[in-house]
């Protein structure tokens, strides 16, 4: 990859630029605490993380509903804890916890500094699997909305990463080619899989410090970017 064959950076949201684990939990304190649910946070959040992270891969496969998700992550944490609640509680707890999840806005580190480099050289575009009333929010209320010429959601196009459909109609909605076009984001199989299989370049961000092959460009740092662009 030569940067100057670039002209088109395109970013995933969660876990990439907006810290979601640091955002996540801190709404959770605020979901338990109206809800007066009787479990220490820590504890909740240590099973509830990877349990959401298997529900989003099977929404991505299309193997759960948007509902079946936001149902589904509470209830089996809930059941470590043997806490069985009615079907509507889970529903008003998921709603709240929706509500509350761009209150705060928290960015990985070197996120605004990395975008103000790369926006002076480059059009910058956002591709997301998350909720789109949601994910709008996140990116007005954490400042960094108007660093992006294009945002499009997989509910938007009605397909996920990693199709390469969704790629394809993003690259179409920044009148951008794929082979000058870049993605980034930390998911191998959702954006690096998905872009390189729509003709993008791809920069895998490694901040979970995965084993990965040596095969995949990655920075472990946001601001590591400036060293590929």
């Amino acid at each position: 990859m030569h940067n100057n064959e670039i002209t088109d950076v395109f970013f995933d949201l969660d876990h990439t630029l907006w810290d979601f684990d640091r955002n996540s939990g801190l709404a959770f304190e605020r979901v338990f605490k109206k809800h007066k649910i009787d479990l220490p946070l820590t504890d909740f959040l240590k099973e509830y993380e990877p349990i959401n992270l298997v529900y989003w891969k099977k929404y991505r496969e299309e193997r759960v509903t948007k509902e079946e998700l936001r149902r589904g992550r509470l209830t089996e944490t809930f059941d470590i804890f043997k806490l069985k609640f009615p079907i509507e509680t889970i529903d008003v707890l998921a709603v709240c916890y929706i509500e509350e999840l761009p209150v705060d806005n928290h960015l990985f580190i070197g996120t605004v500094e990395i975008l103000e480099y790369l926006s002076e050289k480059y059009k910058l575009h956002i591709i997301t699997n998350g909720f789109e009333e949601v994910q709008y929010l996140k990116l007005h209320n954490s400042g960094i909305k108007k660093y992006f010429n294009t945002i499009t959601t997989s509910e938007e196009v009605g397909l996920k990463k990693p199709n390469p459909v969704i790629f394809e109609i993003a690259l179409k909605k920044a009148s951008a080619i794929p082979q000058k076009s870049i993605m980034i984001g930390d998911s191998l199989e959702a954006d690096i899989m998905g872009a390189k299989n729509a003709g993008m370049h791809t920069l895998f961000f490694n901040y979970r410090k995965e084993d990965v092959s040596k095969s995949y460009f990655a920075v472990n740092e946001l601001l590591e970017i400036k060293n590929h662009l």
